[in-house]
């Protein structure tokens, strides 16, 4: 038996160009898998990009100083249930589309990532780097998610009632976050 989608070698996808962001140089393990479960959730709803919806939602099964982030209780139960909501309900209507609300400059190493998923990346590093730390982190990757108000993932945490001004202020706080 044949699989339903044919896999391609990853020699193939180098030679035209297709370069996974998991693979990017300046992530650490960690974003690393958060980037590989995002990659699996777009192929598992049948998307063509990663979006930010996705990474957010690998950011909340994998980071534990994400999830502390919106705290215990129904609080995250309520965004969790978004998120898989999104495949069967109002995501729907992402699907087929590319997630790019033009406020960012559109990175092309991401190949792999939607134009927003790619420039949040990019935010990601360079938020690390003014905090004077290595490899990028969730909280890093989850501060350049809020900062367009039109990226899906937003979209998402305010449907969950999650204030994303005060969201973004707890992150940009010198916690250490």
């Amino acid at each position: 038996m044949h699989p339903r989608i044919p896999r391609q070698q990853a020699q193939e996808l180098q030679e035209q160009g297709i370069h996974r962001a998991e693979n990017d140089a300046r992530l650490g393990a960690e974003l690393a898998a958060v980037v590989s479960g995002a990659r699996r959730r777009a192929v598992r709803d049948g998307d063509r990009q990663i979006d930010t919806a996705h990474l957010l939602h690998s950011l909340l099964e994998s980071d534990a100083d994400v999830r502390a982030v919106f705290g215990e209780g129904p609080r995250i139960a309520r965004l969790l249930g978004y998120l898989v909501q999104r495949s069967i309900g109002y995501g729907l209507r992402w699907q087929g589309s590319v997630e790019d609300s033009g406020s960012v400059p559109v990175v092309t190493e991401g190949a792999g990532l939607s134009p927003l998923a790619a420039g949040c990346m990019e935010y990601a590093h360079e938020r690390a780097a003014r905090h004077g730390r290595g490899p990028a982190c969730g909280t890093d990757l989850l501060a350049a998610i809020v900062v367009d108000p039109r990226a899906r993932a937003v979209e998402v945490l305010e449907r969950a009632g999650i204030d994303l001004r005060e969201l973004f202020a707890l992150l940009e706080a010198p916690s250490g976050r």
